[in-house]
């Protein structure tokens, strides 16, 4: 089928080059490296904090977060920041609390850390349970975000477009490991972060013209509450207690026990990277509330006649009506880095999961040359099948919301798994797999209760009226419930076990060690912290 291409042929030779280029940097960023197991999947256990901190934030934003997020800016307004400032105290969590045990213990997996904790039945459940996370939510859904704005911007239809973004990231991402994803992400970040900006600069200089001059004009000519974090009557289900009470479930699941993310923490070379690149990534979450959410608003300030009910244009149509060719080009190929990083991340990580934590565990002889083979092997499979899930982005209504609402059903359990686990030294393996295993399936049923197959009717959220925040939340109360009924009726672990992998108390986090100076994780946790809490009060 012939496609007409709606970009100039300027912004396509950018594109294109831009393709070309991080293909030959991921390649080339590994080529002096000996491929050993640890190279392939944890970059040498050799990086810094920054690209620990950078390449946090380059896997976790994605053409999702693009194009969703300035959608539900044009839709909602600023609540649906508070997923992007909720996750720096979630990162604070990562840091302070798990970092200092997945350095200590050398793991190379999240599930690995589970069977020191607790036993080798749960560290499987959990790589089941992380690679359909990465499928379902990190590959299909980016896959099918990018799709759909290539189609819309550029003309392409999206198997086409989801057949060339597959190919390029998986080459790189399989031939180079993790090595090759972060050097990739860091120079993505870079790219991401100056794309975002100039729409939001070029936004807010196009005000003055629609008779936008101060603060004050701007949120008369918003929708009410537009431009506020909290709220207490969302049409969305994001009021405040929904955000308090279940985000955190979601963002312990995804920024402190998901092997598509921690992946990085666990390749840092201190202990002291390990902690501050978390936090690094805690500021840089800031930023996506005035630089992916609010130009949304802007957008609907300024274009609402073009873009109408089609919220997902709402990008589009600010690249479209105020930037200028060549600088088109740049953006797009923003929009790429951030899909390819988020494809690369969950790639890497589910050959990861595969390789060490279910062929290594069923073969300990396994050797270095055939972890990476298989590695490479189920890169490939679990993207094909991404592919075809990601057909199925069309079934909800937005895209951002698909990819929370996804991680509400399997987030619970490996949350309280993960949370009571360094913290509550009674904490058995039994109670561990149980939880896994029943909140999976409890997950399980409320993903296809809530997946509208058949109509456009989801049962959960429109006939019970619970929204899927809540549902993470209520998830996650039963899970606890099972975990700690389950520990009381089974035998205590050995404390020897588990010594080196829990916390004496809460306050242990804070209490560790002297403060070493204004670099302590500790201090930066507390400046992190304030920073957050101040914002929020002015966005109130």
């Amino acid at each position: 089928m012939h496609v007409e291409l709606s970009i100039p042929v300027l912004d396509l030779i950018i594109i294109i080059l831009y393709m070309i280029g991080i293909l030959v940097v991921g390649i080339l960023s590994t080529r002096k490296l000996k491929l050993t197991s640890e190279n392939y999947f944890l970059a040498g256990r050799g990086l810094s904090w920054r690209y620990v901190g950078a390449a946090l934030f380059a896997s976790n934003i994605s053409t999702i977060h693009l194009v969703g997020l300035a959608a539900s800016g044009y839709n909602e307004g600023l609540v649906w920041g508070n997923f992007e400032w909720m996750a720096s105290f979630t990162l604070i969590l990562l840091g302070l609390v798990f970092a200092p045990f997945y350095f200590k213990s050398k793991i190379s997996t999240l599930p690995e850390f589970l069977e020191k904790r607790y036993s080798p039945e749960a560290r499987s459940f959990l790589a089941f349970m992380a690679i359909l996370g990465a499928l379902f939510i990190h590959i299909g859904m980016s896959l099918y975000a990018g799709a759909a704005v290539f189609e819309q911007f550029f003309g392409i239809d999206v198997i086409t477009s989801i057949l060339i973004i597959s190919i390029i990231t998986a080459i790189y991402t399989v031939l180079g490991g993790l090595k090759a994803v972060v050097v990739t992400e860091s120079i993505q970040t870079v790219l991401l972060l100056l794309g975002a900006v100039a729409i939001t600069i070029f936004a807010i200089l196009a005000l003055p013209s629609h008779g936008i001059h101060s603060w004050a004009e701007l949120k008369a000519a918003a929708k009410p509450d537009q431009l506020t974090m909290l709220h207490t009557h969302s049409k969305v289900g994001l009021n405040w207690y929904a955000v308090l009470l279940g985000y955190p479930v979601l963002g312990v699941w995804y920024w402190c026990s998901d092997q598509t993310i921690v992946q990085r923490v666990l390749g840092a070379k201190t202990e002291r990277d390990a902690q501050l690149g978390p936090l690094f990534a805690g500021f840089l979450k800031i930023l996506p509330v005035f630089i992916l959410v609010f130009p949304g608003v802007i957008g609907y300030i300024l274009f609402k006649d073009i873009i109408g009910t089609n919220s997902n244009q709402t990008l589009p149509v600010l690249i479209n009506e105020l930037i200028p060719t060549g600088m088109k080009g740049l953006i797009a190929a923003g929009l790429l880095a951030a899909l390819m990083s988020t494809i690369a991340a969950a790639l890497n990580s589910s050959a990861t999961l595969v390789a060490v934590d279910i062929v290594k565990r069923l073969n300990p002889r396994v050797s270095d040359r055939k972890q990476v083979q298989i590695g490479r092997v189920s890169a490939v499979v679990v993207m094909l099948l991404a592919m075809l899930w990601s057909t199925q982005g069309g079934k909800y209504s937005s895209i951002f919301e698909a990819i929370n609402a996804i991680a509400s059903d399997l987030a619970p359990p490996i949350t309280a798994v993960f949370l009571w686990g360094v913290f509550y030294k009674r904490g058995t393996k039994q109670a561990a797999l149980a939880t896994l295993i029943i909140g999976f399936l409890l997950g399980a049923v409320a993903f296809f209760l809530d997946l509208p197959v058949i109509g456009t009717e989801k049962i959960i959220t429109h006939v019970w009226g619970i929204p899927f925040m809540m549902q993470a939340w209520w998830l996650f109360c039963i899970s606890s419930v099972i975990f700690f009924v389950v520990s009381w009726l089974t035998p205590k672990p050995d404390p020897k076990q588990i010594e080196a992998l829990t916390w004496d108390n809460p306050l242990a986090v804070i209490k560790r060690g002297k403060i070493t100076g204004l670099s302590d994780p500790r201090i930066v946790a507390g400046i992190l912290f304030v920073t957050v809490c101040v914002l929020y009060y002015i966005f109130r």
